[in-house]
């Protein structure tokens, strides 16, 4: 099922990308410092834990990077951070959507990343909660298009996760 942004899920991020934070991101994504994957997933999992909100997830997936990054990077950062996190939950962790062609979400102004990229999703056998990971969380658009498509496909709930999120995301919407 193919399915454009709309508004997205209840979405948090664990810290801000800025300073320290944004350069070991960066690491990860660009640098192939695959490590920090594990203290990445840890404090994924101790905000989780901690939000008495959390509902109890079916099934942990990530909204994916596009083939030709994961192509030269080796690896599909949201993938790591999303496996590790199902196994510190006791959770599934499944490749629920494909992304399509279309241009990358990293150096598009806001107004352009709104549009956000465009996602798939697997049909599910019976309704699930679905928890999506990400690494960062800009406006909001991969988030809102990953729940779509989930949605569409037969998710019942859907909640969305990101290690850090710009700082003016963090002040503007907490809660999108």
């Amino acid at each position: 099922m193919l399915a454009r942004a709309t508004p997205s899920p209840r979405s948090q991020a664990a810290v801000v990308y800025d300073g320290p934070v944004r350069e070991v991101i960066a690491g990860f994504k660009y640098r192939s410092r695959r490590r920090v994957a594990r203290a990445l997933a840890a404090r994924l999992v101790s905000d989780i834990v901690a939000d008495p909100t959390s509902p109890r997830f079916d099934v942990v997936t990530w909204a994916p990077t596009s083939s030709h990054r994961a192509g030269v990077r080796g690896y599909d950062q949201s993938e790591l951070l999303a496996r590790r996190v199902a196994r510190e939950l006791g959770v599934p962790c499944r490749r629920l959507l494909e992304r399509s062609r279309g241009p990358a979400q990293t150096g598009r102004g806001r107004a352009e990343r709104l549009h956000g990229p465009v996602f798939r999703s697997r049909p599910m056998s019976r309704p699930l909660t679905v928890l999506v990971i990400d690494d960062v969380v800009t406006t909001g658009a991969t988030f809102g298009a990953a729940a779509h498509a989930l949605r569409l496909a037969g998710a019942s709930d859907v909640h969305a996760r990101a290690v850090a999120s710009t700082p003016d995301r963090r002040r503007a919407a907490p809660d999108v």
